[in-house]
């Protein structure tokens, strides 16, 4: 292993989840750094990003990969300290930014070097703030969905970590963007994210809306975190041989499925974890990224939509807010 010879600590700080629970379950605890393996860089932390999975995870209900670090935390930014002998294309002391499978709640994280990506222009904050989002969309949305110019989007909770980078991405390879809201706050965000057509769900039936808006056609895709009820009603709106892309499921499964629709339109339903996917899978990812969408995150035409940060030992009010469910935009854990 080669290292910065900076005097790396033998020991560093991690977020601990001491039974299954709640989130005053998470301390702050000291454990050994760890071991740098064929393939990978060891980073010093210096933010993380937060996500739901991380909360599920907390809860017992979301464990990770056999092969993965238990310690929570998919995303991470900071500067390479050590790398395994064979890994040739990083150096020592350069920023990047990764999709971790754990482990991103600590001072030092071991990252591969076929899924690190070099921050440039970005701060470790917004880094932070990228990879889980970035890498869940690019890999549903665009490989899976095959979202092109001129088609249409649906895309729910449209100022949530996913539904902004989908916003974002979207309008920037020329779909028309259709997305649901909350308040009257959220919709002006998600008008300054580039949607074309905002629905307060709360006062409108995104159905009724999004068909007359797109005068009665419907649209290509649906993005939707949502679950639950929203499935039947998203085979509602979409046009005919339309994707429902399904990344995440907050209201559950849904109840009395009917699936006539589906076969009449001859839609496709589909969807994917990140956390489970191959190296190979998540290196195939990371490499569109940087080919297709790392220029306009460098030059600031994308930009990560931050919310809060909080220092990791305030780790507890994170996860709170987190779960407060009326946010938006990504939160971020520091380390200084």
């Amino acid at each position: 292993m080669e290292n910065d010879q900076l005097n790396i600590p033998t020991m560093m700080k991690v977020v601990d989840v001491i039974t299954p629970g709640s989130a005053d379950k998470l301390q702050i605890i000291e454990q050994p750094l760890p071991v740098v393996t064929e393939g990978y860089l060891l980073v010093k932390v210096e933010a993380a990003g937060v996500n739901r999975p991380d909360v599920l995870q907390r809860m017992g209900a979301y464990p990770p990969p056999s092969d993965a670090s238990p310690i929570l935390g998919l995303e991470i930014a900071g500067v390479i300290v050590a790398k395994a002998d064979d890994v040739e294309q990083w150096q020592i002391g350069e920023r990047v930014c990764a999709l971790v499978a754990g482990g991103g709640y600590a001072e030092y994280c071991l990252v591969h070097k076929d899924i690190a990506l070099p921050l440039g222009n970005l701060s470790f904050i917004e880094g932070a703030a990228v990879p889980e989002n970035f890498f869940t969309v690019w890999a549903n949305v665009f490989q899976i969905g095959k979202l092109s110019k001129g088609e249409s989007v649906l895309i729910h909770g449209g100022t949530s970590g996913i539904g902004s980078v989908a916003i974002m991405l979207a309008k920037a390879f020329g779909a028309t963007v259709i997305t649901t809201v909350g308040s009257v706050e959220k919709a002006e965000v998600a008008k300054s994210l580039g949607a074309d057509c905002i629905i307060n769900y709360r006062n409108d039936d995104f159905v009724q809306k999004t068909l007359e808006y797109t005068h009665s056609r419907g649209v290509d895709m649906v993005v939707d975190i949502v679950g639950g009820d929203y499935v039947a009603k998203n085979y509602q709106v979409a046009a005919k041989f339309g994707r429902i892309i399904q990344i995440g499921m907050m209201q559950g499964n849904p109840k009395n499925l009917n699936l006539m629709p589906l076969m009449l339109k001859r839609l496709i339903h589909t969807g994917s974890t990140m956390r489970s996917r191959t190296i190979a899978e998540k290196a195939s990812i990371a490499q569109e990224l940087k080919e297709q969408v790392w220029g306009m995150l460098q030059k600031g035409e994308l930009k990560p939509f931050i919310n809060k940060t909080y220092p990791l030992s305030a780790v507890i009010d994170a996860h709170l807010y987190m779960e407060s469910g009326d946010l938006y935009g990504k939160i971020v854990l520091t380390n200084n």
